[in-house]
């Protein structure tokens, strides 16, 4: 376990270092639903580090947009910098435009739940902080009550050991990251973090939800 966690620290420092050279610029903040037209909605979700959670949904099939970048804090315009060192209160989520069509919000939840611990309170494996909690910030209350109703019948399930601490709170504003952190894992996949972190789970949702990829991944 030492050795786990040994190669995890050096992982994260070597992705740490090699984006020390970008510099984080903030962006203005996005205070209400973006505009749909359509089929196409918004979803914001937080479960762990972007880099990760990104190239899950970015695969799913009736998704045609997924942003990196904070919600659910108390300062403006946030850097990466300020994010991770717990200035901010913010989470690191995900803005997902997708085709209702195409992809229900209950099949989102599905991923959503299915790729990440939410019995961890502020925690994803060795990352550590509010910044990493999960979350569901919803933009109406259609959105809330799907979320809540699922989220309550898994706990009923007994899915996981432990109870469900997944935030479920109203969607207020959301920053997109710097632009460095924008589609992380099909740019840098060959990185070492990339290569022992993010490709795992890539590989493992891939196999869970096979029927809901696109066609051209």
């Amino acid at each position: 376990m030492k050795t786990i966690s040994a190669l995890f620290i050096f992982l994260m420092v070597y992705a740490c270092e090699a984006q020390s050279g970008k510099k984080d610029t903030p962006k203005e903040g996005i205070a209400k639903s973006m505009t749909t037209q359509g089929n196409m909605k918004i979803a914001t979700f937080g479960n762990g580090c972007f880099w990760c959670t990104e190239a899950v949904f970015q695969q799913l099939q009736g998704v045609s947009k997924v942003t990196s970048g904070y919600s659910g804090g108390q300062i403006e315009n946030p850097t990466y910098k300020a994010v991770c060192g717990g200035e901010t209160g913010h989470a690191e989520v995900l803005q997902i435009e997708y085709d209702e069509a195409q992809i229900s919000f209950e099949e989102l939840l599905e991923v959503f739940w299915s790729t990440h611990d939410p019995t961890t309170l502020n925690r994803q494996g060795n990352d550590v902080g509010t910044q990493y909690r999960s979350a569901i910030f919803y933009h109406d209350n259609a959105q809330k009550e799907k979320a809540e109703a699922y989220k309550k019948q898994l706990d009923q399930s007994g899915a996981w050991k432990d109870p469900i601490v997944t935030e479920i709170t109203t969607f207020t504003r959301f920053y997109p990251a710097e632009d460095y952190h924008q589609n992380y894992f099909n740019e840098n996949g060959s990185n070492p973090y990339c290569q022992y972190v993010v490709r795992p789970k890539v590989d493992k949702f891939k196999k869970q939800f096979a029927n809901k990829l696109k066609t051209d991944k």
